[in-house]
């Protein structure tokens, strides 16, 4: 049931990311609002962090990498894990991952963003430069370049990350949890897929999901993360 749960919930969000697709000098405009709103409150750091890889090919293939293989290969075996040593846990995570990306979805709809990769910035789009990976795992079909804000590709690590924490005490497990969705802030922002405030709106809403999920577990007496970790 968890499994055709997630699937069921997959599906629906891509559905609907693939036919909410916008004009792109909409989604330009908006994003390039985005980008003042940056500039003024300091956070237009773009350029600065891709700067740092441009030089080096083995930086570019780890940015790829992270950005590729660290969402969904890590959010599903981190989902098989928990159901398999602590399903409480998974329940939260499932239920903050479905409220967030409802919230994300209404984003998506109402305020298409153009990523920098799209002509907003001057930067270089590193996936589809020197990978085709992604496309394998994410086909063209179920994604809308435009759905830049909020950048669920951070705030999901990030509700992996804080139920990894929760669910163990083991040293290399929460090690993990916490270096993974830093090293996925880093590479959405280095591949020019997302801005920096997309990262940060990314893990308001997520954290706002996460709130909710742990508050429908408590009054619904349902486990949560009272229990003792693995």
């Amino acid at each position: 049931m968890q499994v055709a749960l997630g699937v069921l919930a997959a599906l629906a969000y891509f559905l609907v990311r693939g036919v909410t697709e916008a004009a792109l000098t909409t989604a330009q405009a908006n994003a390039r609002t985005l980008v003042e709103l940056e500039a003024a409150i300091g956070l237009k750091r773009e350029g600065l962090i891709q700067a740092g890889i441009d030089h080096d090919h083995t930086l570019v293939t780890l940015a790829n990498w992270i950005y590729v293989y660290g969402h969904w290969p890590v959010i599903i075996a981190s989902l098989v894990w928990l159901f398999l040593r602590a399903p409480h846990h998974l329940y939260i995570l499932r239920n903050a991952m479905f409220i967030s990306g409802a919230i994300g979805l209404v984003f998506f709809v109402t305020l298409p963003v153009a990523p920098p990769r799209l002509g907003v910035l001057e930067l270089t789009d590193t996936v589809t430069q020197f990978s085709d990976s992604y496309r394998t795992l994410q086909p063209p079909a179920l994604t809308n370049a435009y759905a830049a804000f909020p950048s669920l590709h951070f705030g999901w690590n990030m509700l992996v990350g804080i139920t990894i924490w929760q669910a163990t005490r083991r040293p290399l497990a929460r090690a993990f949890a916490v270096l993974m969705p830093i090293a996925m802030a880093w590479a959405v922002v280095a591949t020019a897929n997302h801005y920096v405030i997309d990262v940060l709106g990314g893990g308001i809403i997520a954290g706002i999901g996460l709130v909710l999920a742990v508050y429908l577990a408590r009054t619904r007496g349902t486990p949560d993360w009272a229990r003792p970790p693995a």
